[in-house]
């Protein structure tokens, strides 16, 4: 049986894409991001436009697309995610 990934999890993996796997400066595509994240479009613009709104990720506005990259504050909080996933591993969780 396929375990499914929590919204916090997806979070975590936007956030790590758009820190990581930048194929350019200006940022990530929506396309790049449902294909690394593995969710669909109507999924990802409305995490998108919460993350946007949250200050975690910030949209830059290009002449051909809409690129996303991480915020200063989401570094922080992909930082603090990944200390407690990896603290609630230890002791047997999945979050």
């Amino acid at each position: 049986m396929a375990e499914y990934r929590t919204h916090l999890k997806i979070i975590g993996d936007i956030l790590s894409t758009t820190r990581d796997d930048l194929q350019d400066e200006d940022g990530a595509t929506v396309t790049y991001l449902i294909r690394k994240a593995n969710i669909s479009h109507s999924r990802i613009s409305l995490i998108l436009k919460t993350l946007v709104s949250q200050g975690l990720l910030e949209k830059v506005d290009s002449r051909r697309s809409n690129k996303y990259k991480i915020s200063q504050t989401g570094r922080e909080f992909l930082q603090a995610y990944n200390t407690f996933s990896g603290f609630a591993t230890n002791f047997g969780l999945a979050i």
